[in-house]
């Protein structure tokens, strides 16, 4: 999920902006092993390169909340949504 953004810090001379941003990834498994194993799988993706290619400056994973996804007709699944916070500056104006 795209989330939202929950601090913007104007940084002056020259102007760029310090944004944190919050987003989600949702994960649903059939079981609550493959479920362990892939939230291990985004940790290690995410630890792994902190910067994400360049594209920010610094991620942090936080903990996982779990839930049951059921859906009629399917079989009953395990879902766990981890927040993510992005840390970037962007120059001139937070709409770059």
């Amino acid at each position: 999920r795209d989330g939202e953004t929950v601090e913007e810090t104007a940084i002056l001379s020259p102007l760029a902006w310090a944004v944190e941003h919050r987003a989600e990834v949702e994960v649903v498994a059939t079981t609550g092993t493959l479920l362990d194993a892939l939230l291990v799988d985004i940790a290690a993706a995410i630890t792994g390169d902190r910067t994400l290619g360049g594209a920010v400056e610094w991620v942090q994973p936080g903990a996982p909340s779990f839930d049951d996804a059921e859906t009629e007709g399917a079989a009953a699944a395990r879902a766990a949504s981890v927040p993510v916070t992005l840390f970037f500056t962007v120059a001139g104006s937070p709409l770059a």
